[in-house]
């Protein structure tokens, strides 16, 4: 693969086929733009360490019609957790199709997301990996190592969705600044003889433990314990070592035994100092780094990657200016840095032995069982549902920037089934008074919400970006002025400075 790429000014490298790298990929795909993967592993790797599929990152697969294999994957769990508290957050009454969390282990995830990005036609090379690369006002050359020595790959960009310790990042200087780990969580795929009921969970002064079953009749055992709280690494877990922890924390080891991954995990908190350095990007683990804790992980990841891949796809196409790629920066990084404050402190709290410790834990679970709307404000943060981007402009309408529900429009299956990644979408409320698209790129559908939200009266036209958001909302009572504002949305949509 020396000779030279075709179609350069067309294609993108992304770095890392985990799920973030596939998304992308399948985004890109989307909007008809050529994609190289390059993963390092040869296969996939069979231990999960992601298993938990939250409701944004099911509305986003929705948006594309790529969830029912999920569905059909994976189990629903009506609630999750927060720091390990004993009362947990409660999904149910979320605004959401999905009012769970999904409980898939992440290689099946991989799967379903690699064949996705295949069908779409994006190249996955296997056991090549990412060495370098060097940008110039035409390109990025990246350098490839693969099975049959050193090539270099041409591309508009690249994308690093290649990990904590990410190649892409280091080589665009991006700085990834933070905290070294102080605490070594355990982990442990196990059969076990005598497994607890299904959402069992323990905490005390001798640690915390859960326990989740995954396919296979194996279980999942998580957990700190006091020693565990160091800057030490303790090295390889032994079988014995889990099995005294296990039993510490719960009192009995439920019977374990036959391991087939025995692991530990650290708290290192680190952020990259910028998401985008001219012809480079980043998205998932290679631009934030946190404790596992609540499953997000690997969700905010594909975050990233929605809201970048219809970005990245309209500046190569021509539809969007290039000032579009800095809005990625821009709305992603705020997201990122909360990711690591809620780790923090979820970190705290599960390692909260002391007895003032735990005395700060049952306050906060007797005030999750007792005040509906906290447990539902914390559960809508988890689950991703509240993120929204702060538009440039604050007198703006409060929905601008807003996660678009999945109104039940007239017309339609939903506003979710009326996505795409390579369009906008402009939902005209009047009856008909926006005839035609605005622009090109722009879709437009007309349909009144069967049942609005409170948030929605008064709206006559708002524009949806291709990953959910809401880029625009109109009120204008006069067609004319509607209209106008609507192209005028449009262009701020695609990164066009106002005329």
């Amino acid at each position: 693969m020396t000779k030279k790429e075709a179609g350069v000014e067309q294609h993108v490298v992304v770095a890392g086929g985990g799920p973030v790298g596939l998304w992308l990929a399948a985004e890109l795909r989307l909007g008809g733009v050529a994609v190289t993967v390059v993963e390092m592993r040869e296969e996939r790797d069979p231990r999960s360490k992601a298993l938990t599929v939250h409701p944004r990152t099911l509305e986003i697969l929705a948006s594309r019609r790529a969830h029912r294999p999920f569905l059909r994957a994976g189990t629903p769990l009506p609630s999750g957790h927060f720091g390990m508290l004993g009362t947990r957050l409660d999904f149910r009454a979320l605004d959401t199709p999905f009012p769970y969390t999904l409980a898939l282990p992440q290689a099946r995830t991989e799967e379903l997301l690699e064949e996705r990005a295949l069908a779409l036609g994006a190249r996955i090379l296997r056991g090549h990996r990412v060495t370098g690369l060097a940008e110039d006002p035409q390109g990025v050359t990246v350098r490839v190592e693969g099975p049959d020595g050193p090539y270099d790959l041409r591309a508009a960009y690249a994308v690093g969705c290649d990990g904590a310790r990410s190649t892409v990042r280091a080589a665009a200087g991006i700085g990834f600044p933070g905290t070294a780990a102080g605490v070594v969580g355990f982990l442990a795929d196990v059969t076990l003889d005598s497994p607890p009921p299904p959402g069992f969970s323990a905490f005390g002064p001798a640690g915390g433990l859960m326990v989740a079953p995954l396919p296979g009749g194996l279980f999942r055992l998580v957990g700190i314990t006091p020693d565990d709280v160091t800057t030490t690494w303790p090295g390889a877990l032994s079988l014995d070592e889990l099995r005294a922890k296990v039993r510490a924390v719960a009192g009995q080891d439920f019977g374990l035994h036959s391991p087939v991954w025995l692991s530990r995990f650290g708290n290192a908190t680190r952020q990259a100092e910028r998401y985008r350095r001219g012809r480079v990007l980043l998205a998932g683990d290679a631009a934030h780094q946190h404790f596992p804790t609540g499953g997000v992980g690997m969700n905010v990841g594909i975050q990233d990657a929605h809201n970048l891949g219809w970005k990245l796809a309209a500046v190569i196409g021509g539809r969007g200016a290039g000032a579009l790629l800095d809005t990625y920066h821009r709305e992603r990084h705020p997201v990122g840095a909360d990711l690591l404050e809620s780790s923090r402190a979820q970190t705290a709290l599960m390692t909260a032995f002391s007895p003032e410790g735990r005395a700060l834990r049952a306050q906060l679970s007797t005030l999750l069982a007792t005040l509906p709307a906290l447990n539902a404000t914390l559960a809508e943060r988890v689950s991703g549902l509240a993120v929204g981007y702060p538009p440039a402009d604050p007198s703006a309408h409060p929905l601008t920037g807003t996660r678009a529900p999945d109104l039940p429009v007239e017309g339609a299956e939903g506003l979710f089934a009326l996505l795409r990644a390579d369009r906008l979408l402009l939902l005209d409320l009047t009856g008909g008074s926006l005839a035609g698209p605005p622009a090109p790129g722009v879709a437009v559908h007309t349909g009144a919400p069967d049942r609005p939200r409170p948030a929605w009266a008064g709206v006559r036209a708002a524009l949806i970006r291709p990953d959910g958001h809401v880029a625009w909302a109109g009120t204008e009572s006069d067609a004319t002025a509607l209209a106008a504002a609507a192209r005028r949305a449009v262009r701020r949509a695609h990164g066009v400075a106002e005329d």
